[in-house]
């Protein structure tokens, strides 16, 4: 983060951020690898209603709350969620405290970010980390175990 020039998500829109602050802006809270229920309208279509569960994506590590395979998550893992300043916007699901999120509705990062605090540690410290707190879904085997797991607690306003 040294590079990187001083509090620039107040300076810079999310179109104009250079791919390291683009990474950087990133909490690594691990929430937007968490397995989401939608529920449908009464015409079978996407009510736009979430529900974020426990339940990981196979290549997070759930005691880091980290992607295993960042660089090729894509590849692993075709639905992977690509946020991209084009996509924030769409992208109605990812959690109220989502930096990427919040600078696209013109509102401050948290004062737990870790470019507010200069300590990744600082995620975990005020509970908007997965880290110890899901389950991968690699040991998911019935489709009704997602509804065991529904929880609120990513969605807290940050």
């Amino acid at each position: 983060m040294s590079t990187l020039a001083p509090r620039f998500w107040e300076t810079k829109t999310l179109l104009t951020l250079s791919p390291a602050e683009w990474e950087a802006l990133c909490d690594g809270c691990g929430k937007c690898c968490l397995a989401k229920l939608e529920y449908e309208d009464e015409a079978g279509e996407p009510s736009g209603m979430i529900e974020f569960t426990s339940i990981a994506c196979r290549l997070l590590d759930i005691k880091t709350g980290r992607c295993c395979d960042y660089d090729n998550r894509f590849a692993q893992v075709p639905d992977c969620v690509k946020v991209t300043p084009e996509s924030i916007e769409r992208l109605y699901f990812m959690p109220a405290s989502c930096a990427y999120r919040r600078m696209a509705e013109g509102k401050p990062l948290p004062d737990w970010h870790p470019l507010i605090t200069g300590d990744p540690g600082s995620v975990v410290r005020a509970g908007h980390s997965v880290r110890g707190r899901v389950v991968s879904e690699a040991g998911i085997t019935d489709e009704q175990d997602y509804l065991h797991h529904i929880i609120e607690w990513p969605n807290a306003e940050a």
